[in-house]
């Protein structure tokens, strides 16, 4: 099961996920922007679903299988790429003053 850390415990957020982990979903073929789609905004492999949308779905906690019910279209590795996209994001030094 692919989940971040508040969800399943930090042990095991770097477990397999549709037999890769989550640090090696290679997000370029999952994520996709379109400045004619969704406002620009990072989507799921050019579907109108958002990482926003995915990443929140998470954060109220819903699990992976039932986000995966409620979007059919999506792939358990789509939800590990919205995590590992947001990971990157934020994965950036800070220059201390």
């Amino acid at each position: 099961m692919c989940l971040p850390p508040a969800l399943r415990g930090p042990a095991t957020f770097w477990l397999s996920c549709g037999g890769k982990r989550v640090s090696d979903i290679d997000i370029t073929n999952r994520i996709t922007t379109n400045a004619q789609q969704c406002g620009g905004r990072p989507c799921v492999r050019g579907m109108r679903i958002r990482v926003t949308d995915v990443l929140d779905l998470l954060g109220a906690g819903l699990s992976q299988e039932a986000i995966l019910q409620e979007m059919p279209d999506l792939e358990a590795e789509d939800i590990a790429a919205c995590i590992r996209f947001a990971s990157r994001r934020i994965d950036h030094p800070i220059l201390a003053e």
